[in-house]
């Protein structure tokens, strides 16, 4: 049976050509550390590391290499952006679509005297926006969203969100965990104060890599929420004042770093742009595919935006007549089809959409999938649904 892959929201697959190459280059022929040996072979291993610091502020359009701090991921990056920054009596602003990466930071952060408010949210995801200036308090220190959401794929305003930020003298954090190497994203334009990435998704790295590029004037505000030896100025036990060994205590994922720089490279020789309008393109066909269904039979309904604008290529739905749960198995095991279903760590975008306890069966589309792919996941879906009649 063949398998097609349609869960490219949780984890891109296939991963980058040369990644995969380049870890295993990486644990074969050298294995040496960084910061932590004064040799040739460790040098080389600090230059990848700087140029892949190098690639990412090229690609989120960002001025000071040394202000790209490498994690383990997205959450890991949050993790840091909001604990190192947010003390007791700060208020933050998040929109009623996040991710629990946003999410249980601040629910955490909330028992040691952190307050949060909601930014409304429309029922197809999009952000209500004028509803924001109401919830600015003389405390607020800022206003930490996702770009698009895991679970419908509605895009937020991240222009017009830091514009905002701007004019009421807060910090804008952004989780581009959905959207970078997909979407273009200009820290500068955007006025984004810190912006928080994975390497496993969009950019078709590893798992287990991810990172944020800051400012200046916020790293200023945060404390490293972990310290240990970073091979430079090991004569102290004091953490580093300077970037990125401030934030980058212990030995990084050097093997999913230099995946990363493969990806990375691969992503610079092709088009950002055609490889996005190739995704959207299959999004808008497989809208187009469900819309063509009978919806008395199928009961089938499209969560979020019935259109392409604005959106990742995210699609969820719900079924009626089977159980979500048993849909999504008997597209797995019957006809090979493999996607996300329940609440996708976001329950506060399914209580936003009206799809909360029950959550939703999400399909998301990379640039290596095809319309004879989404044919064949279309025809399963219809046999599926109307198996229950």
């Amino acid at each position: 049976m063949q398998k097609i892959y349609l869960d490219q929201a949780s984890t891109s697959f296939p991963k980058a050509p040369p990644a995969a190459r380049a870890v295993y280059d990486y644990l074969s022929r050298s294995g040496v550390n960084v910061n932590r040996g004064g040799y040739a072979a460790a040098y080389s291993i600090e230059e990848q590391i700087y140029e892949t610091r190098e690639q990412l502020c090229r690609l989120f359009h960002f001025p000071k290499i040394q202000n790209v701090i490498f994690t383990s991921s997205v959450t890991m990056s949050l993790n840091m952006l909001l604990k190192g920054l947010l003390h007791p009596g700060d208020h933050v602003l998040v929109s009623s679509m996040e991710h629990n990466a946003v999410m249980r930071p601040l629910t955490q952060l909330k028992e040691t005297g952190v307050l949060f408010s909601r930014i409304p949210c429309a029922e197809d995801g999009s952000l209500l926006l004028e509803e924001a200036e109401g919830l600015v308090r003389s405390n607020t220190k800022a206003l930490v969203c996702l770009h698009a959401s895991n679970v419908c794929g509605t895009l937020l305003p991240a222009k017009e969100l830091g514009g905002f930020c701007k004019k009421h003298g807060i910090f804008f954090i952004l989780d581009a965990a959905q959207t970078a190497g997909v979407f273009p994203i200009d820290m500068e334009e955007m006025q984004i104060d810190g912006l928080a990435f994975t390497g496993h998704k969009g950019l078709r790295g590893p798992q287990g890599t991810g990172g944020f590029l800051v400012s200046d004037t916020l790293a200023q505000k945060l404390t490293p929420l972990i310290s240990g030896g970073t091979g430079s100025i090991s004569h102290t036990e004091d953490i580093p004042a300077f970037l990125p060994d401030r934030f980058e205590a212990g030995t990084p994922n050097l093997p999913g770093i230099l995946g990363l720089h493969a990806a990375l490279s691969y992503l610079e020789e092709h088009s950002m742009e055609e490889m996005r309008l190739h995704e959207l393109s299959l999004t808008q066909y497989f809208l187009e595919g469900i819309k063509e269904m009978d919806p008395e039979e199928s009961r089938i309904r499209i969560i979020g935006k019935k259109e392409v604008t604005d959106r990742a290529a995210v699609v969820s739905i719900q079924t009626a007549r089977i159980d979500m749960a048993e849909a999504a198995y008997a597209l797995d095991s019957q006809y090979g089809i493999m996607t996300r279903v329940g609440l996708h760590c976001a329950p506060a975008a399914h209580k936003t959409l009206g799809t909360y306890p029950a959550g939703t069966i999400r399909f998301s589309f990379g640039p290596e999938n095809t319309r004879e792919e989404l044919d064949i996941a279309l025809e399963a879906l219809r046999a599926v649904a109307l198996a229950q009649k």
